[in-house]
């Protein structure tokens, strides 16, 4: 499996990103999974339903699966309970031939930074990369304003085509060791 992670301050367009890259990669026979980290508390059930009322009555853990999807969730008994984006990649099928990670920007992970150019009356957001040795390359809609030595590629933010033919050119460099994070 491979694995990378997309990098940026909210807002930076992470999510569409990854939304748009899953297509891309899907279209060239490659199986796709993606690891989003909320930062809120959230809720995938509704009250009401089956899987909600287990939970309310005290479950630590519900599993719901159909002939089309399966869906795990997990009550921590404990606050505040914090999963590394490795054990979380364990949960996965290693079959996968991506995993697309949004969210874990202070991962171990080889990282995408997404960076764009501030609008008229926000405030600028530093570029993470000088900061982070993962960050592996830079999707921005500015590349004019990266520093002038600047020496990871650069890709427009808005083409995923050529994101994903980089990927897939350079998956060797993202191949996920599962023993080295154990």
């Amino acid at each position: 499996m491979n694995v990378v992670s997309f990098a940026g301050y909210s807002g930076a367009g992470k999510t569409t990103l990854v939304e748009r890259l899953i297509p891309v990669l899907k279209l060239q026979g490659q199986r796709v999974s993606v690891v989003k980290h909320a930062h809120h508390k959230f809720d995938i059930d509704h009250a009401g339903k089956d899987t909600f009322r287990h939970r309310e009555a005290g479950a630590f853990e519900v599993v719901v699966a159909s002939d089309r999807r399966l869906a795990l969730i997990r009550e921590f008994e404990q606050q505040p309970t914090v999963l590394s984006v490795h054990a979380l990649l364990a949960e996965l099928d290693p079959g996968v031939d991506w995993v697309l990670v949004e969210g874990f920007k202070q991962s171990d992970l080889p990282k995408i930074e997404i960076w764009r150019e501030p609008q008229p009356g926000e405030k600028p957001r530093p570029l993470r990369y000088p900061d982070d040795a993962c960050i592996v390359g830079i999707a921005t809609d500015a590349p004019g304003r990266l520093p002038p030595d600047f020496s990871l590629p650069v890709f427009d933010v808005n083409d995923v085509d050529a994101i994903g033919a980089w990927l897939l050119a350079h998956a060797t460099r993202f191949e996920y060791k599962v023993e080295s994070h154990v």
